[in-house]
């Protein structure tokens, strides 16, 4: 246990001090990369023209679900019990990477500070352009706010699926389900969505997707209510509260909005509405109250928020996790 909190916590701090650079590489890229694998060899490439039932797709996406899973915690367990039958010190070492490419706090900030930097450069094409790396929305017709907003609601929404979900997941089962976790998580992102293509052989993943992020989000969103008052003036706690119990299920998702719900309110702004998605307009309720235009400033905002809850989650699973220590 003593290892596993060791871990914990450098794992943490090396994602605050490091993020995710380019150049190194990344599981999570290589588990899209398994899954981009998969789906070709299961459903075709994009180019291909289907010849096949919606009960057939169902059938092989639960196939993807089952391959990329099994192939993670598998080659995830080889690794780390690996590491720690040569040496318990070589273990710690190497679960405390692993947990640090788990999480995303740092990567999360810099892939939207991009997006701020380029509004407040007034480019907005390099905006756009900047935005569309974070999100699954259609870019090329926002404006300014559209552009900000967008990139809003991607840190609030994965406040909670980048950096709280991944870190309760490792504090429950080490690296082993926390990959676990992003595994899911990945699959949701590539093969989740409701077009003609993914429509029947992305609903296992997006379905598993929403289980084992809904306490996790849940969970986010209180701690993202406590931090807001832990983040001074610009903060309005009370009213985050507000809004999160009245529009955190205005989303299609169960849990995508908890939190965006949460930032609307802390910050006084209106997020979601309607977006397009692969040039077709979904439309989507409102979050939050416009009791001001969101502006590029929010950006920031939202990213104090994001690592006042990073560190405040951090803090409850390393405090759980040595009182289990000390009692057992």
């Amino acid at each position: 246990m003593i290892y596993h909190i060791a871990a914990m916590l450098a794992g943490f701090l090396m994602d605050l001090l490091l993020g995710d650079p380019y150049w190194l590489p990344h599981p999570i890229r290589l588990i899209g990369n398994w899954i981009s694998f998969l789906e070709k060899r299961l459903l075709g490439s994009k180019t291909e023209e289907k010849h096949t039932t919606p009960e057939q797709e169902q059938r092989r996406g639960m196939l993807l679900v089952l391959a990329v899973l099994s192939s993670t915690a598998f080659v995830t367990a080889v690794l780390l019990l690996g590491a720690y039958r040569l040496h318990p010190y070589l273990g710690a070492v190497i679960e405390s990477i692993m947990t640090y490419q788990i999480l995303a706090t740092k990567c999360l900030k810099v892939e939207s500070m991009k997006v701020y930097q380029e509004l407040k450069k007034g480019d907005i094409a390099a905006s756009r352009k900047a935005v569309s790396m974070i999100v699954g929305r259609d870019t090329e017709c926002l404006d300014e706010t559209g552009v900000a907003k967008a990139a809003i609601e991607t840190v609030a929404e994965n406040t909670s699926d980048g950096v709280i979900a991944p870190m309760i997941f490792t504090a429950i089962g080490g690296p082993i389900l926390g990959f676990f976790y992003k595994a899911v998580n990945t699959m949701d992102s590539m093969v989740g969505y409701k077009n003609d293509r993914y429509l029947y052989f992305g609903r296992t993943a997006a379905k598993l997707d929403d289980i084992v992020n809904y306490i996790p989000a849940r969970i986010s969103a209180l701690l993202m209510v406590v931090s807001c008052f832990l983040c001074g003036k610009e903060f309005d706690g009370k009213r985050a509260w507000y809004i999160f119990k009245r529009d955190r299920y205005r989303h299609a998702s169960p849990n995508s909005a908890q939190t965006e719900a949460v930032c609307a309110g802390a910050l006084g702004i209106r997020l979601a509405g309607n977006a397009s998605y692969f040039g077709k307009i979904v439309e989507k309720p409102y979050i939050g109250d416009a009791e001001r235009a969101v502006e590029t400033e929010d950006i920031k905002r939202a990213d104090r928020l994001l690592y006042a809850t990073a560190i405040l989650c951090e803090a409850i699973c390393l405090s759980v996790l040595w009182i289990i220590l000390l009692i057992s």
